[in-house]
Order: structure tokens, then C-alpha cells, then sequence
């Protein structure tokens, strides 16, 4: 009787697992969709607003910052720190960048050089993950720093 119960539960989560497995769906995204976001992401800049900067975000993300060196985890403190950056006006450009697509996320790193009001420029590296949420691609981390070596 015992074995035959062992036998049910292990057919029962053999099973289950292939359920689970087999019910994510994956949404297709070319090389493309994902080099937009960071156009949607630069555009949010010019807006100048920290809550349309922030909206490119999802609620639980990471942004570890070009020009600060705490981490902003929460809606607010990533808020706080683009109040303070969008002071600068700053506008980005993709330099160069690799992008990974996989199911329901995705990778685009590179490097990128912000020019600021005053015409100032800071080069940086970049790594933005993405994440689908089943109705948009949101950030999920986002990782910028200038970089090491002045040419």
C-alpha cells in the first residue's frame, strides 16, 4: 500500500512539474524592440518628470546609478535620485551594445556617452535587464558607471 502511494505522488509531481513547466508562455521581442527601450527610457528623460523616468522601472528593481553611489531600490528613492540628475538635462546615446534575448527577459549592455545642458559629456558602460510583465518590458536592473579610463 505504501509503495503504490509512493508510486501516486511521484507520477503526481512528475506531472505537475511538466504542467508548470509547459505554462510559460514566452513573449517574442526582436533585437530591435529591446534597443527601443532605451529610447523609450532616454525619451522619459527629456520629459525632465523623475515619475516618467521611474515608469520605465519595475516595482522591484535595481538601479545602481552613474552619479551616485548609493543603490535606489524603491520607486522613491530611484524618484530621488532622478530629480537630482534631471537638474543636468541630460540626453544619451548608444555608443555600442550587445543584446540577449530570452524568455520574457532580456539584456542590452554597451557603452553610452550623456551630454548635459551645459554641453558637458560623461562616457559610461551600461547594463539594463529587462523584464515582460505580460503587458511591458520594464526594467529590472539597471547598472551605469563612468568610465575608468580617460582617453
Amino acid at each position: 500500500m505504501k509503495s503504490m502511494l509512493f508510486v501516486i505522488v511521484s507520477m503526481l509531481a512528475v506531472t505537475s512539474t511538466e504542467v508548470l513547466a509547459r505554462s510559460e508562455s514566452c513573449h517574442a521581442a526582436t533585437e530591435a524592440q529591446i534597443a527601443s527601450l532605451f529610447d523609450r527610457w532616454n525619451r522619459s528623460l527629456q520629459t525632465g518628470e523623475p515619475k516618467k523616468v521611474v515608469a520605465n522601472y519595475a516595482v522591484k528593481s535595481v538601479l545602481l546609478p552613474t552619479v551616485s553611489n548609493t543603490p535606489r531600490l524603491t520607486p522613491q528613492d530611484k524618484e530621488d535620485y532622478f530629480k537630482h540628475f534631471l537638474e543636468s538635462k541630460p540626453v544619451g546615446k548608444i555608443d555600442s551594445r550587445t543584446i540577449e534575448i530570452d524568455c520574457n527577459t532580456a539584456l542590452d549592455a554597451g557603452l553610452y556617452t550623456f551630454t548635459f545642458g551645459d554641453g558637458s559629456q560623461v562616457k559610461a558602460r551600461y547594463t539594463y535587464t529587462y523584464k515582460w510583465n505580460g503587458h511591458q518590458w520594464l526594467i529590472t536592473s539597471h547598472h551605469s558607471s563612468a568610465m575608468p579610463e580617460k582617453s
